[in-house]
């Protein structure tokens, strides 16, 4: 099973950002445990090579660990080399895409309009990543989605246990989650507890009927 089918399967990745190596180990065992499949660690993140190492050799069979923020290749061979088992970005790069396709490596782009939804989808993509939905909004997402309902889509920004639901009715076949997920106030008291408890109730979220299958 390729990533991008865990990922349609299990539907939700974790994405870390501006965290600190303890604190990034400990909510990454939170998560594990509450039931998330798919960690992000981006590029932009203090450290985020040796995260990803670590996290590879640590979770190894149990959590896919990929690295987010990637924006041109360099950036892709660094995460590569480091033991990322996918990629995701806030942009769309066509030779990011083709890199990682030539190592076995699911590239996730990210994109706004529907030229780049189907260019990504033509370059390789196996999926894309809607953003920045709390901007664009449901109703954008169901519009886009309706022409292009052959291209699996990921909302990424903006989505929260309030309105997940909504968010798979409305055609999205997996979500990202930052701070939803990766809380800053569970980390700054250090309530992992909590973080697992938080987690758990978001994969039981999107086990509901509503799930889109694509």
């Amino acid at each position: 099973m390729d990533v991008t089918s865990v990922l349609l399967e299990k539907k939700i990745v974790a994405i870390f950002r501006g965290i600190t190596d303890q604190q990034a180990d400990a909510a990454a065992h939170a998560l594990v445990d509450g039931g998330i499949s798919l960690m992000e660690v981006t590029m932009n993140t203090d450290g985020a090579l040796p995260i990803i190492s670590r996290w590879r050799e640590q979770w190894d069979g149990i959590a896919y660990i990929g690295a987010g923020t990637v924006l041109n290749v360099s950036m892709a061979q660094e995460a590569i080399a480091a033991g990322a088992q996918f990629l995701i970005s806030p942009n769309l790069d066509e030779d990011v895409i083709a890199y990682g396709a030539e190592r076995g490596i699911d590239v996730w782009p990210g994109v706004m309009t529907p030229t780049e939804i189907v260019r990504a989808w033509s370059a390789g993509a196996k999926l894309v990543k809607l953003f920045p939905m709390g901007f664009l909004g449901l109703s954008y997402l169901r519009e886009v989605r309706a022409p292009l309902n052959h291209i699996p889509m990921m909302a990424t920004g903006g989505v929260d246990l309030n309105n997940i639901a909504d968010t798979f009715s409305a055609g999205a076949s997996a979500v990202g989650l930052g701070t939803k997920l990766v809380r800053p106030d569970l980390l700054a008291r250090g309530d992992y507890a909590q973080m697992t408890a938080n987690a758990r109730a978001y994969v039981e979220a999107v086990a509901g009927d509503f799930v889109t299958k694509g």
